[in-house]
């Protein structure tokens, strides 16, 4: 049995902040900070980390009940494409930060006003999530809201914001479809997409309680390799909006 350090009892461990230095603050800031801090078995090291601090964001999964269907977007992304070449065009939930002073579900609301043109009242929460714990602090909210066929716009985005974002409606299955053949890479939209695969589309006005237990593939007697595949419409390509 490894032993716990005194005075820790199994919890995190401690940190000492020794200092804290900005070696950059333009859109984003970047931080170096040193500090202490005790590991269980009872040992202080002294560690240096670097950290973006990008602010707290918001994303939300528009779905559609009664079609089966969820709108995304797809916009150019620049460090995917210095990643990886191509065209850079990334598929994703409607997101964005949020403003000083704004709760998460105000920064929801707007992007989805931004995006895609549409007015959404009632917000479901989903989770919260920190997407690179390493080196990022920020933290999103995750939510679901429900939108009406035919209402939302075509393309999105502000323009004195270099954003051109087109609007895509597709079934909730083809869009779990492009989470497993790579076409859908997003790590937030990837949770809400299965968050919505598990659940079932009216599900997903049903929040988890606390405490719950955790539904699998093994918990439903699946074969734990296997994608989840929903009572939904045949798979078609995505469709922009006209």
């Amino acid at each position: 049995m490894t032993p716990t350090a005194p005075g820790f009892d199994g919890m995190p461990p401690g940190v000492r902040l020794l200092d804290t230095r900005e070696l950059a603050h333009d859109w984003v800031r970047l931080s170096k900070t040193r500090f202490e801090w005790q590991t269980r078995d009872g040992r202080t090291l002294n560690t240096a980390r670097e950290v973006y601090h990008l602010g707290n964001g918001a994303s939300v999964l528009l779905y559609n009940r009664t079609q089966g269907t969820v709108l995304l977007t797809r916009q150019f992304r620049l460090p995917v494409w210095l990643q990886e070449g191509g065209d850079g065009q990334l598929i994703e939930s409607c997101a964005g930060l949020i403003d000083p002073g704004d709760s998460p579900e105000t920064c929801a609301r707007r992007e989805v006003a931004e995006e895609m043109g549409l007015r959404v009242e009632h917000l479901q929460p989903v989770f919260q999530a920190y997407m690179s714990p390493g080196s990022v602090s920020q933290r999103l909210h995750l939510f679901c809201a429900e939108y009406t066929p035919g209402s939302a716009a075509s393309r999105g985005g502000l323009a004195e914001e270099g954003e051109d974002i087109e609007v895509l409606e597709m079934p909730l299955q083809q869009a779990v479809d492009m989470v497993y053949d790579g076409r859908i890479q997003d790590g937030k939209t990837i949770m809400l997409l299965l968050h919505a695969a598990l659940t079932g589309l009216d599900g997903l006005i049903q929040r988890r309680s606390v405490g719950s237990p955790i539904v699998n593939n093994c918990d439903l007697g699946m074969d734990p390799n296997q994608r989840p595949t929903l009572n939904a419409p045949p798979a078609i390509p995505p469709q922009p909006l006209a």
